[in-house]
């Protein structure tokens, strides 16, 4: 770590917003100054950064804002921000408004940026913001577990409409890389398939005969309804559903629950994990921390460096997924 004296902090959100990411802002505001230290809030994630978008932050900036979801700082994608030159830019500006230390939350794209800010001289920490879970260096991403409460709510709510119809529902979660989001919700509201990117090969016919053959199956055994998690890497939910209907002569709908996922008040476990990041990012910094992620596990929280935490893999628990299926398996119709 480098010795260097921190005085004013910078915090900006980017990429995608997660729920907690205000309590997260709050953590490294709050902190920051009962350190004796000033803050500047960045808005609109590293666009605003490039386009002076820096505004002096108290602890009154922050006040009200932890059960809110998104992100009052705003939060935007930065394709440009990949150029080395504009990086020199953003270094620049940093330097200009006097933030000696850096607080980045974000996914991964966003670490990225955080580290090539501190090869600059500016000492940056990151914090996992995101509600795909798909940060491999941590068991916890801030959002994710509102996310799943969310969808799994809206399911438990098409559920009791499909039982009612004795229909086939997909509900579709978010999930472009990353089924999490799909095997959690799948698990929580006992869906007979869980479909995930991880496990799907591009095969989509193959995958729907599958999903088909479990149908007739449930049928065979006396099950009146039917429920599909769909990852949105996979997708082509609306299709699917028609194709099953076809197939079976079971009515079958659809539902993307999109990104209403990515909203709402964060729960308790977000809010708290959230806030207790965002203190142990602006502590990290103070002690002289730069190119660093703070994760959690095991219980703890804990820091590493950007690089390390990037090329890290993280893959779905093949030990969930066989309970998953264990656990959605028809009986006859008790699920």
């Amino acid at each position: 770590m480098e010795n260097k004296v921190i005085k004013t902090i910078g915090v900006l959100t980017s990429g995608g917003d997660a729920p907690a990411m205000n309590a997260a802002v709050r953590a490294v505001v709050r902190t920051a100054i009962a350190r004796g230290l000033s803050v500047k809030g960045i808005l609109r994630g590293y666009s605003g950064l490039l386009n002076e978008e820096i505004i002096d932050m108290t602890e009154k900036s922050t006040s009200n804002i932890i059960s809110r979801g998104g992100t009052i700082l705003r939060t935007a994608r930065c394709e440009e921000f990949k150029n080395p030159e504009v990086q020199k830019v953003a270094a620049d500006i940093c330097r200009k408004h006097g933030i000696d230390g850096l607080v980045v939350i974000g996914g991964d794209g966003s670490f990225r940026g955080a580290g090539c800010l501190a090869k600059l001289g500016i000492n940056t920490v990151a914090l996992p913001g995101t509600i795909d879970l798909d940060i491999a260096c941590t068991e916890y991403t801030i959002g994710f577990d509102t996310a799943v409460n969310t969808a799994m709510e809206a399911i438990d709510k098409i559920k009791d409409t499909s039982i009612s119809h004795e229909r086939c529902s997909i509900i579709e979660v978010m999930g472009r890389d990353a089924g999490y989001i799909a095997l959690w919700c799948g698990m929580a509201t006992g869906a007979e398939n869980i479909l995930i990117p991880e496990k799907f090969d591009g095969n989509l016919p193959q995958t729907e005969m599958e999903v088909i053959e479990s149908i007739l199956r449930s049928r065979a055994k006396g099950k009146k309804h039917h429920l599909i998690v769909n990852a949105e890497g996979i997708g082509h939910s609306y299709g699917m559903a028609k194709r099953i209907e076809a197939a079976t002569g079971i009515e079958t709908r659809a539902t993307i629950l999109g990104h209403m996922q990515r909203g709402g008040n964060p729960t308790a476990i977000d809010r708290f994990h959230a806030s207790m990041m965002g203190a142990y990012a602006v502590d990290l910094l103070i002690r002289g921390g730069n190119k660093r992620v703070v994760g959690y596990k095991h219980g703890e929280y804990y820091d590493l460096d950007i690089q390390e935490a990037l090329s890290m893999t993280k893959n779905i628990d093949e030990y969930q997924l066989e309970i998953a299926k264990i656990l959605g398996k028809t009986v006859g119709d008790y699920h």
